[in-house]
């Protein structure tokens, strides 16, 4: 039996997908530009004429790149920001989630304690308070500087709370009775089936980590430190090529400051860009907070 789509609706698809297209191409279309600017050659990307296609193709602003410090180290800062950072972030999510999940009979205070970590979403001791905090421990110029401070983000926490309520408890029930304690329900029941949380969160907790820019400014007390979003910051913000030595000059025949700032700016980029794709398919489960969970 064929079922005949109404006209209405097929005019509604193809408008959708269209619309839909366009959306895509102007969130892609920064990204083509920025791109074309770094393959292009000195003189047309000085001059602005560098739309979607480059110009003078030129590898040499990335070549230059791959070849200096400040960059191969603040994108290393980097890495390790990330991969600490959100190893540590999704241990304490886990392990905060997990007992604020439970009913009040399982869990005296439970619901103070959820108001005691929601509270912290809208009220905050501000720059100055968290900066003394941070020195008086003497985080100042270390990478735990970058990770501590939001080690528990407490919107990442409900998330993944409600995903654990929507588990069944029979599965709980079931392993608790074999003799299983509750580290054993946590990491052998509640983790498997918690991926697409997991997924959608560890992307979140990975893209805050590879963005942020201002705290690596704040609390690193030398630009070696600085992560790449910082050292970026830095770059884009100044004026001059303070990285170019004279022991370059003979490499940047094809170069400008603009071909340098636009391919580093890319490459800071281009890591998320590759990640996100293959996470993407979790965020349908991973952000239906609160709904009943296959």
């Amino acid at each position: 039996m064929f079922y005949r789509v109404p006209l209405s609706r097929r005019i509604f698809t193809i408008g959708n997908v269209f619309f839909l297209t366009f959306i895509t191409f102007l969130c892609i279309v920064p990204f083509i530009h920025l791109l074309a600017v770094s393959l292009s050659s000195n003189v047309a990307a000085s001059a602005g004429e560098v739309k979607l296609l480059p110009i003078g193709f030129t590898f040499e602003a990335y070549h230059f790149l791959g070849q200096k410090v400040e960059f191969i180290r603040s994108l290393g800062v980097s890495l390790q920001r990330v991969v600490l950072g959100t190893i540590i972030s999704m241990f304490f999510i886990f392990i905060t989630a997990y007992p604020l999940s439970k009913a009040n009979s399982q869990f005296r205070f439970r619901t103070w304690y959820v108001w005691f970590f929601a509270i912290t979403m809208f009220f905050g001791g501000g720059l100055i308070p968290t900066y003394i905090v941070v020195k008086e421990t003497m985080l100042m110029n270390t990478i735990w500087a970058l990770i501590i401070p939001g080690a528990l983000n407490v919107w990442n926490m409900i998330m993944m709370l409600n995903f654990f309520r929507g588990i069944p408890k029979e599965m709980e029930e079931a392993a608790l009775i074999d003799g299983a304690g509750h580290w054993t329900v946590l990491w052998k029941i509640y983790l498997p089936v918690s991926l697409p949380s997991i997924a959608t969160i560890g992307l979140f907790t990975i893209v805050w980590h590879w963005n942020s820019w201002f705290d690596g400014i704040i609390y690193m007390n030398s630009p070696d430190k600085y992560p790449l979003q910082s050292y970026l910051f830095t770059l884009v913000t100044s004026i001059n090529l303070k990285m170019i030595t004279s022991d370059d000059i003979s490499t940047l025949q094809n170069l400008s400051e603009k071909t340098l700032r636009t391919a580093q700016i890319f490459l800071g980029a281009l890591p998320i860009m590759l990640v996100y794709p293959f996470l993407q398919k979790y965020f349908v489960k991973g952000m239906t907070v609160g709904s009943v969970k296959e």
